[in-house]
């Protein structure tokens, strides 16, 4: 696999570069949401959970849109520089587990876009670029309904199963995305969206 370019190597403005980045998040977001109602079709879900994952896809293509909009004004095109396959792993992952594709997918790597929407959003204003700024405050701001659908079905196999939800996150993330799991938090955005703080941050007293 080839590394791929750190900003200040790439071909793209650094605010263009950003938004690439982000757009490969949400084109990945898009294949995710589809596949999670596919492949787990056969699971005995509510048909709620479907029409939920159906929901995220949507706001996932209309936030892959936005990115891919605002990139042609700055004069550039999705796949201009090379993007990782960090997202789609979890996906092969957690193929055969829907409990550890929630664990995995919208509650950590979702909840890690609520942690990095702020500081990326301060760093196109140092580039000055407030527009691609609020493109990624808006989309930031709706990812946290994606976190809590994930939490809101976690939990409620895990009720189905008489199962300790925290204790089962826990391992599921240790076992699919050791590593993932790190701050600086957006602690009230993750609050927001019904993570539990004492989830996933170690500092907080069991």
């Amino acid at each position: 696999m080839r590394a791929l370019p750190k900003p200040a190597d790439s071909p793209l403005p650094p605010n263009a570069h950003v938004l690439h980045n982000l757009a490969h998040v949400e084109l990945n977001a898009v294949d995710l949401a589809w596949d999670t109602v596919a492949r787990f079709a056969s699971q005995g879900m509510p048909r709620e959970f479907y029409v939920d994952f159906a929901r995220v896809a949507d706001d996932e293509s209309r936030h892959l849109r936005w990115c891919l909009l605002r990139m042609e004004e700055l004069g550039c095109s999705y796949g201009d520089v090379d993007a990782h396959d960090g997202l789609w792993e979890s996906a092969v992952s957690t193929k055969d587990d829907l409990l550890a594709r929630l664990a995995v997918v919208p509650m950590v790597q979702e909840a890690r876009g609520l942690d990095a929407g702020p500081r990326l959003a301060s760093r196109l204003v140092g580039y000055g670029d407030n527009r691609s700024a609020e493109v990624v405050r808006q989309i930031a701001e709706e990812e946290k309904a994606h976190v809590h659908v994930g939490v809101v079905w976690f939990q409620f196999i895990c009720k189905q199963e008489g199962i300790d939800p925290k204790t089962k996150w826990r391992e599921l993330v240790e076992q699919h995305a050791s590593g993932m799991l790190k701050g600086p938090y957006e602690h009230q955005a993750r609050q927001a969206a019904g993570l539990p703080r004492d989830w996933y941050d170690r500092s907080v007293p069991a």
